[in-house]
């Protein structure tokens, strides 16, 4: 059986942006993919467009750019800046986890300086959690995430170390033509060139990396242990 990765971010732009050519990656592998975003990341909209509006862009990009990679959406509508920290919101995630039987997890790295990006890196390890104990009663049965990885973010860059790097050379232009879905990726709607950013920086891991492109993941330093019985 196919496993699924799943891209879980606060804004749908971090999914796609940051987690999107890993997904893009694993479904050109035989995978399955899913994205979901906790929030549609309405606030982002500029002084022309409402709030409202924004959301409903951001929403049909998310759609547009989960259809070209081959993945499934899932949104949780939870208000933008707004994801509030609690079992609740865990207990959501781990319901679309056990939903799709996500056995790989890409999520944000804690060291942000964005307060949704902060609380969604939290949720997710609660998530995982729920999502694998027996005793709590849900309506999917129980599910163990195998591995979770962290995205690289130019939000969530702090103590942010790379061990892993993916190539992503085979599918680096449709991961590209999924991002070009979004109003703000650039720069339409602010200051920031997510394009030029996020396209050189998979140049410069693949550079590091030996490959074409390549994006950097971190795990869990609690996953880094290696048990041996010996080094020969």
């Amino acid at each position: 059986m196919a496993s699924t990765l799943m891209a879980i971010a606060a804004h749908p732009g971090d999914a796609i942006f940051t987690m999107g050519a890993a997904v893009a990656q694993h479904v050109q592998q035989g995978g399955k993919g899913v994205f979901v975003s906790l929030t549609l990341g309405e606030k982002g909209a500029p002084k022309d467009i409402s709030t409202q509006k924004y959301g409903e862009m951001q929403r049909e990009a998310s759609e547009k750019a989960a259809k070209i990679l081959g993945a499934g959406f899932e949104l949780l509508t939870y208000p933008d800046a707004e994801i509030p920290l609690k079992d609740e919101t865990a207990l959501a995630v781990a319901d679309v986890i056990r939903k799709h039987k996500a056995d790989l997890v890409i999520t944000h790295w804690n060291g942000s300086w964005h307060k949704d990006h902060q609380n969604c890196h939290l949720i997710v390890r609660d998530a995982i959690f729920y999502a694998a104990l027996k005793t709590m009663e849900r309506k999917d049965a129980p599910h163990s995430v195998r591995r979770l990885y962290y995205a690289d973010n130019w939000e969530d860059a702090e103590n942010f170390k790379p061990d892993t790097y993916l190539d992503i050379s085979g599918v680096f232009d449709k991961w590209m033509a999924a991002c070009d879905a979004y109003p703000m990726w650039r720069g339409q709607t602010g200051f920031f060139r997510y394009n030029d950013y996020y396209g050189s920086l998979a140049v410069m891991r693949g550079c590091l990396s030996g490959f074409r492109h390549a994006v950097a993941l971190m795990t869990d330093p609690n996953e880094r242990t290696n048990r041996v019985r010996s080094l020969g």
